[in-house]
């Protein structure tokens, strides 16, 4: 099991930052449009 989820992570390697940034704005969107409605 181990062996398998390092392979997959040396296969994803070029990827993974780019979906933990993508991961990290959905967040920040999230966390600001709930907070739009008690501004106003």
């Amino acid at each position: 099991m181990m062996s398998q989820i390092k392979i997959v992570l040396h296969r994803t390697q070029d990827t993974l930052l780019q979906d933990a940034i993508g991961a990290g704005a959905l967040v920040v969107m999230l966390v600001v449009a709930l907070h739009l409605p008690g501004l106003y």
